[in-house]
């Protein structure tokens, strides 16, 4: 991916002298090259002074795909405050397809000496600066020309307001200003009168695309089906390819997922979907476009820029169902069950999965580096472990080990899909309904006062067959929330183990090879944050994948459960760490959020809408936060929970982040 505004990044670490550039270069006073009847050739043509047709822009102006899903042309401007030409500045429309930045069109033309970082600080981020450097792209959906800065550019209302002069003066076509982050937003706020703007929700970007959008590339042969939305009573076979006319909270394994409303990629619907290796992608109205094709084998291939969907040749099918009667080796995840300790947080480290579990032990490893001053600025909320041991106890005293035995090796079970949820539905009740062990419950709530007092507490499930390679297991399992007295802390534990037969679990499992004979769950009992934001993010970007060092954000307020749900779209940022810039995709439009509710458990209140919910400090914050949290687990990508109140930033979870 590559939009105008991320060109400008690549500024920031352009340190390249202007040595490339041919010597037939102009100097000052000669002819503008723009005017030089002797080029015929645009390529010849450095830059223009005035753009007065759709054809002189094209014939500067470069195109990238924006967000994966349409063609964005535009070309960069450099205005030259010192150089006025009669009552206004100079502007340099540049050409765009043999310049690919400002500062090296700036050196070739012998406007400045200035060059790399000096060039840099002196025309970005100073209020009173020589050069104004800005880019005019065509907004395809939109149909309008807009204006924009690079998004740490610190330019002021009063730079904005000489740029839009300035270029109004020699551009044929009216223009809007693009907002590119939230000191930008409001910059522009305080001048709407004077400049209009077109903010990012009203253009199609990565957060809110037009037609398409790839959030796997993949290929894949199934059965077409088109579903209003998931229920508790959706029944998906594993050899279809689903449209969904609501994009699901939970997934079962399946060849391809289409949805028609967009949601965030991290929500955990789109994250399974790219541990199975699965074509998933948005596609804009394809459950009308597609409807002659519900009930046949398609062929479906999602790529950056565009996809298939087609009736599947025979032998595309046949191999198809042979590579789905396959089955590699049963995967048998490690557990400790002999280690029977109910274990701090802090005492905990990344080893430890095969007791506790990777969300608990990954959480313990956090803490050590935060601790030790390797992660800084951050919380990790205290907590404690239950191990796998006593799950296995429980299950023992209960009698239900054969009852479990039988049902996994149930012909009809193994084969009949709506058979099968009812099975798991009814074992999740007799673990609800079962017995704990007294010493147990006693110990549990003993360890619980001790470290947390009479907080509320998140119960969270934290199993050996999360976090494996190329299967994260993200939203298969279930959290309780806010759980306050010690009654309903005991429930929430067997919650928490009964949902290691949610029906979505075990197809995934199933799935991934993976034996649920070896499948254990620790509870992990943290104290609750009653968040005013929250959100998921993870240390790259997904758009793009030449920004491995940038971090994308999901922000939505109050408590984090709708975000990763992706029902709502949030908001979306992407953070640069090399400029310290944060890149504004989209603002998050609910009107209302989740919060604890004082007698346990949460509710719905209704929020201000105008309000963005993190500011420029706090995604710094976090964002450099999250990259040392990666170099904490050995520089692989992270996929993490976080919450805020105020200014301090509170980590939940770190996983590794499953991309294929």
């Amino acid at each position: 991916m590559k939009s105008s505004s991320a060109l400008f990044l690549a500024l920031c670490l352009s340190l390249q002298a202007s040595a490339q550039n041919r010597i037939t270069q102009n100097r000052p006073g000669q002819n503008h090259p723009g005017q030089n009847s002797a080029r015929k050739n645009n390529e010849s043509v450095r830059w223009r002074p005035r753009i007065d047709s759709r054809a002189e822009f094209d014939s500067l102006s470069r195109i990238y795909y924006q967000g994966r899903f349409y063609a964005l042309p535009h070309l960069m401007f450099v205005i030259d405050r010192a150089a006025k030409e009669g009552a206004g500045n100079r502007v340099y429309y540049v050409n765009s397809k043999r310049y690919s930045f400002h500062g090296e069109f700036a050196n070739a033309n012998y406007l400045t000496l200035e060059r790399g970082r000096e060039f840099f600080r002196r025309n970005y981020l100073e209020a009173n600066r020589r050069f104004v450097l800005g880019t005019i792209a065509w907004q395809t959906k939109a149909g309008k020309f807009t204006f924009e800065f690079w998004e740490g550019d610190l330019a002021t209302a009063e730079i904005l307001r000489e740029t839009y002069r300035t270029l109004g003066k020699s551009f044929f076509a009216p223009l809007y200003f693009k907002p590119n982050s939230a000191r930008q937003e409001e910059v522009s706020a305080q001048i709407a009168g004077d400049v209009p703007s077109l903010p990012p929700s009203e253009i199609n970007q990565l957060g809110s695309p037009g037609d398409y959008l790839a959030l796997n590339a993949a290929t894949a042969v199934g059965v077409l089906r088109i579903i209003d939305r998931m229920t508790d009573e959706t029944i998906i076979d594993r050899n279809e390819i689903a449209i969904f006319r609501e994009p699901p909270i939970s997934l079962t394994p399946l060849q391809g997922v289409i949805t028609t409303t967009f949601s965030t990629p991290l929500a955990h619907a789109n994250l399974l979907a790219k541990g199975w290796g699965a074509p998933n992608a948005y596609i804009k109205d394809a459950d009308r476009l597609f409807k002659p094709l519900e009930g046949r084998f398609v062929y479906f291939e999602t790529r950056e820029d565009r996809y298939t969907l087609r009736p599947a040749e025979t032998n595309e099918t046949l191999e198809a169902g042979r590579r789905l009667a396959k089955r590699s080796d049963l995967l048998t995840p490690e557990a400790d069950l002999e280690f029977g300790q109910l274990t701090e947080l802090k005492d905990q480290r990344k080893r430890d999965a095969k007791r506790f579990g990777a969300k608990s032990a990954n959480l313990g490893e956090v803490m050590r580096a935060v601790r030790a001053g390797a992660v800084r600025n951050v919380i990790v909320p205290p907590g404690f472990a239950i191990p796998f041991f006593h799950y296995t106890r429980f299950i023992e005293e209960n009698n239900l080990e054969e009852p479990i035995v039988e049902m996994l090796g149930n012909d009809r079970f193994n084969h009949d899909p709506a058979y099968r949820k009812q099975r798991l539905a009814e074992l999740r009740a007799k673990i609800q309904n079962g017995r704990l062990n007294e010493e147990f419950t006693r110990a549990v709530t003993a360890r619980r006062h001790e470290l947390l007092g009479d907080k509320g507490v998140f119960v969270r499930s934290s199993t050996n067959s999360e976090d494996l390679p190329n299967f994260s297991g993200a939203g298969l399992y279930t959290t309780v929330p806010n759980v306050r007295d010690d009654n309903a802390l005991a429930e929430a534990i067997k919650t928490v183990w009964a949902s290691l037969w949610n029906y979505e679990a075990y197809e995934a499992r199933e799935s991934f090879g993976i034996n649920h004979s070896a499948v254990y769950p620790a509870v992990l009992i943290q104290e609750g944050i009653n968040a005013e934001a929250a959100g998921v993010l993870i240390t790259t970007n997904p758009f793009d994948r030449e920004d491995r060092g940038s971090v994308y954000i999901n922000a939505k307020r109050g408590l984090g459960i709708r975000v990763v749900e992706g029902r709502r779209t949030p908001e979306q940022l992407i953070f640069n760490p090399r400029t310290g810039a944060a890149r504004v995709l989209t603002r998050s439009g609910d009107d209302t959020m989740l919060t604890f509710d004082e007698r346990g458990g949460v509710r719905e209140i209704k929020i201000d809408t105008e309000r963005r919910v993190l500011t420029d400090a706090v995604a710094r914050r976090l964002a450099r936060a999250a990259l040392q949290i990666e170099r904490a687990f050995g520089g692989r990508d992270q996929d993490i929970e976080w919450i805020t109140i105020g200014n301090q930033i509170y980590i939940v979870q770190s996983r590794p982040y499953v991309e294929k």
